[in-house]
């Protein structure tokens, strides 16, 4: 089957070190691996590209302007110019990642998936600029009804799908972890490190880690893997409580596998949310330290308590005094860390492999899962 994978989003670079550009890679990988030909739509190709992805097929539909009001209407415009390159290409399915304008999904009449990964247009609206609501809102319907299936990455999306589009066949269908990609490695010897991954910005509560860090009464390292606005202010925290911080920048995802080896755990402080709507992330990181092998402390939030089932702890979001708490007495236990740990990769390999989304994504879609 020849698969058309689309994304108007001009913030990913399907190449790139984020999440979303993680996701976007891992899912084109198990296509490939299933034996389907695919071709890549995007506003944003990115530069870093992986040795194993070197040779997709990747079409790029530039936006050069940052104006808001200008933006929207180049993704309207793009969505014409790529329905007409998906046609001629010869697509037999489409596949889009959601973004705030594009009706290629609807306009190509083909049968197709709509991937939603956040309410964006809640957040436009909140975190940006919004110029047209109205056009963003018949977009998201004209897609959703359009879509064999669509799939939403946690519980609270499908209900924002739903509750503007109830005729949408939407599901819930929460991320995956590569369990090749990303295995298991012997903690590096002498003070154990505690890891973080993921951007940073406000909503990861990495300050409350390094707060955290800071009132611990066992000997831990805290490496940060990732970059982002916040990085300045997080140095200088750091700096202010006397916390040795190792923070390693932005990393391509190929090279992710040898940023976490070595790490006793890995721990996603969210911040605690005013109501259970505002979490409807499916992160990523959690994923990632669980196929690594490694016992998680993260916030008693959204989907956590259900991903990490068994194989970490859970603490109330924005205290660090507790997360301290719960990182301080896995640092002091190793053989907790190791049955939490293998706890952890079983989970990966049984219940989140990128391969088992792609096999649900498909069934719940009614097409076949092999090329």
């Amino acid at each position: 089957m020849r698969i058309a994978y689309l994304s108007l989003d001009p913030g990913i670079p399907i190449f790139g070190s984020k999440g979303a550009s993680v996701h976007v890679q891992e899912v084109v990988r198990e296509f490939l691996a299933l034996g389907h030909e695919v071709s890549v739509f995007t506003t944003r190709k990115g530069k870093e590209v992986p040795a194993d992805l070197a040779d997709l097929p990747v079409r790029e539909y530039k936006i050069g302007t940052k104006d808001a009001a200008e933006r929207e209407l180049a993704q309207q415009q793009i969505t014409a110019a790529m329905v007409a390159d998906i046609a001629e290409w010869g697509a037999d399915f489409v596949y889009e990642r959601y973004s705030l304008f594009s009706t290629v999904l609807a306009d190509t009449t083909l049968p197709g998936i709509l991937e939603v990964n956040a309410p964006l247009i809640d957040e436009q609206k909140t975190h940006r600029v919004l110029v047209n609501e109205d056009q963003a809102f018949t977009a998201l319907t004209r897609q959703a009804q359009a879509a064999s299936a669509v799939v939403c990455v946690s519980d609270p999306v499908r209900d924002w799908v739903l509750t503007h589009v109830p005729a949408a066949q939407a599901h819930t269908v929460p991320n995956g972890v590569s369990i090749n990609r990303i295995q298991p490695s012997p903690e590096a010897t002498g003070t154990p490190v505690v890891t973080f991954v993921g951007t940073l910005k406000p909503w990861h509560g990495v300050s409350d880690l390094i707060e955290a860090a800071a009132c611990a009464q066992h000997d831990w390292l805290l490496r940060i893997v990732g970059d982002g606005p916040e990085r300045v202010s997080l140095e200088t925290q750091a700096a202010k409580l006397g916390v040795q911080v190792d923070f390693r920048g932005a990393v391509v995802p190929e090279n992710m596998p040898a940023e976490i080896a070595g790490s006793a755990l890995g721990v996603a402080p969210y911040p605690a949310a005013s109501n259970s709507s505002e979490h409807y992330f499916s992160p990523l990181k959690v994923y990632e330290y669980l196929a690594a092998g490694l016992p998680v402390v993260a916030t008693d939030i959204g989907q956590i308590p259900e991903l990490i089932d068994g194989a970490g702890l859970l603490v109330p979001g924005s205290d660090p005094a507790a997360l301290a708490a719960a990182i301080d007495r896995l640092v002091a236990d190793p053989s907790i860390r190791a049955r939490l740990g293998a706890t952890a990769r079983t989970l990966a390999v049984q219940k989140h492999s990128w391969g088992s989304v792609v096999a649900r994504i498909f069934d719940l879609a009614q097409v076949p899962a092999c090329g």
